[in-house]
């Protein structure tokens, strides 16, 4: 599938991503009715996870997300309006490559097939506070 994705919009996902350093970061990026592409940030709660139950949780924000439950909520009853639609999920891999990795496979495949199979699955990789 074939995406492009304007400037302003890729810019409010790199600056998401430079400002969660070294953690990583997680959103959704929403076309609105009319056709504008719009980043919608989701709070990556993986280090309340891995403090509450760091045996289920063992990694944490460095190396993983989870995403608030209720703003992700809200992200995707965003995308169900008319006119409106979810794009991608993005997140971003401090001091790493971006490349889709098999946790990345797992989350977006809870069940074996993705759960959004429309939805791009964007990576953004970040060393020292800059987008590579």
């Amino acid at each position: 599938m074939r995406m492009r994705i304007d400037v302003a919009a890729l810019e409010a996902m790199h600056t998401h991503a430079i400002e969660t350093f070294p953690d990583e970061c997680c959103g959704i990026l929403l076309r609105e009715p009319g056709g504008t592409l719009v980043v919608r940030r989701i709070s990556n709660i993986q280090n309340e996870m891995h403090e509450k139950d760091p045996q289920r949780y063992p990694r944490t924000a460095a190396t993983a997300y989870c995403g608030e439950p209720g703003e992700l909520r809200e992200a995707l009853v965003e995308a169900e309006k008319p006119g409106a639609g979810l794009v991608a999920f993005y997140h971003s891999h401090p001091d790493h490559e971006a490349y889709f990795s098999e946790e990345d496979h797992v989350q977006a495949t809870p069940f074996g097939e993705p759960s959004y199979p429309e939805a791009l699955q964007l990576v953004i990789s970040v060393f020292d506070r800059e987008v590579r």
